[in-house]
């Protein structure tokens, strides 16, 4: 695609994909360990189990999806990309009511477990199939680092406008979870959370078909350059041996076990430490609050990241962002206003860890593209999520470790100790933290960039077939 032919029409049309995209999955973060831990109760043993499980079926789900679909004949005016997100954008907005169809008249908490595992394995099977084949149409669409870098704008404004759609539901969730645990609180929430599911569902359909009818321009491969491309297996050992490949996504893992843990958490920290029991509302506000800011400080990134290089830019956001952490271990019960405030500024680095992992998986991308003669692009996001969706495991597992040594140890109480609240604390600040530093780390090592970087541009540019 040329610089002429990239019209703000066909940013926007491309840009929307992150509605559906991530609306979906930051519902899923937001609301699933609360709904099933607190609302259904299956405790921390068969909520932190299930996620685990689900998290295996990943390894296997995320790479395969995403080789199938570079190892998929192009399909004439379906595409090969085209083809797999019409056929996972239905059953992906359906599932959305059914996360949260959960059978209120049981008591036995075994079926209730089986529902939750069946229906999250699926979410995931077909969110990979359009989250995977979504994010390979970025590099193969736009070749050059200034096309990628005008069209992530667009991306990012609705990858925040999707998170905040993510968030609005909450407003009906009052509360998100039981205050008294009475039956007809149960009930209540139960239905609210369906209710909240439909509206995702409706959301996630309508704006995924603009995307998938109007925004995709996909050019037909050769017989020659199909033949190029490794079976599944060889595939996953050559991504797997890029050195610099394993960095980024290392990285990447970090931000994304960042992200879950503080969406993960959220609700349960402004009811228990912030003592907001009719919260919802609030909440929500401090989560807008929040990728607004990040929607205005995107433009800011682009500029940082040009001067100072795509890398370099990601690192001083992840410092300044356990910087920004820090005053959640500050805050107690009645500090709304500060509560809001500091959600708000997270905004600052959330938006630079949105804007940055894209750029750079492109460059990783490119790299492997050069040596083999063909974009791979599908098997690298399939990877990357395999390898990524770890930082839920880790997530998970954190909250379950600190939890475990609280009044919550046995199951989810509604009146929570001083225990639960310091727990929650160090959950919010500590170990995202700790994250944004490991992140750091690799990011220092990563070396595609600087003066390798523009060699690297500069051979690709020389391979003209590579840049259609």
């Amino acid at each position: 695609m040329s610089e002429e032919t990239l019209s703000t029409k066909k940013k926007v049309l491309f840009g929307i994909s992150a509605i559906p995209d991530q609306m979906t999955y930051q519902a899923f973060s937001l609301y699933i360990f609360t709904f099933y831990f607190a609302v259904v109760d299956l405790g921390l043993f068969l909520t932190g189990a299930g996620f685990i499980i689900w998290t295996v079926w990943n390894m296997i789900n995320d790479p395969l999806l995403g080789a199938l679909s570079d190892r998929t004949r192009h399909r004439g005016k379906w595409g090969k990309r085209r083809f797999y997100l019409m056929l996972s954008i239905l059953p992906l907005s359906l599932t959305m009511i059914f996360l949260f169809t959960v059978f209120v008249a049981t008591s036995s908490k075994l079926v209730e477990f089986a529902y939750f595992l069946f229906i999250i394995i699926i979410f995931e099977f077909f969110y990979t199939m359009f989250d995977c084949n979504c994010n390979a149409l970025f590099p193969e669409m736009f070749p050059t680092e200034e096309q990628r870098g005008k069209v992530n704008v667009f991306i990012k404004a609705f990858t925040v406008l999707g998170i905040i759609l993510a968030s609005l539901p909450s407003l009906i969730l009052t509360p998100l979870a039981p205050i008294t645990g009475t039956p007809e609180e149960l009930v209540t929430i139960k239905t609210n959370y369906i209710i909240a599911g439909i509206i995702l569902a409706v959301i996630t359909f309508l704006t995924a078909v603009p995307f998938i009818l109007r925004g995709i321009e996909e050019k037909e491969e050769s017989q020659e350059d199909f033949l190029k491309r490794p079976k599944f297996l060889e595939s996953l050992k050559i991504t797997l041996k890029n050195k610099t490949f394993v960095k980024f996504v290392i990285a990447n893992t970090m931000v994304w076990y960042v992200f879950n843990t503080l969406i993960t958490i959220f609700p349960l920290y402004f009811v228990h430490v912030i003592s907001i029991k009719e919260g919802s509302f609030i909440i929500t506000i401090s989560l807008v609050l929040a990728l607004v800011v990040a929607a205005f400080i995107l433009p800011i990134h682009r500029r940082l990241g040009k001067k100072l290089g795509t890398r370099n830019a990601f690192m001083v956001t992840l410092a300044l962002w356990i910087v920004l952490l820090i005053p959640f271990l500050l805050l107690n019960a009645g500090d709304l206003v500060a509560a809001i405030i500091v959600t708000s500024i997270q905004g600052f680095a959330l938006s630079g860890a949105l804007y940055y992992v894209d750029i750079l998986h492109g460059d990783v991308i490119d790299e492997d593209a050069i040596k083999f003669g063909i974009k791979r692009s599908a098997s690298y996001y399939g990877i990357n999520a395999f390898i990524h969706r770890i930082s839920t495991i880790l997530s998970i597992l954190t909250i379950t470790l600190i939890f475990s040594g609280t009044s919550w140890a046995g199951g989810y109480q509604p009146i929570a100790g001083v225990d639960v609240v310091i727990a929650l604390k160090i959950i919010i600040m500590v170990f995202p933290a700790i994250g944004c530093g490991i992140a750091i780390f690799f990011l220092k090592m990563y070396d595609l960039h600087g003066e390798k970087l523009e060699k690297m541009r500069e051979e690709l540019k020389k391979q003209p077939k590579l840049m259609e």
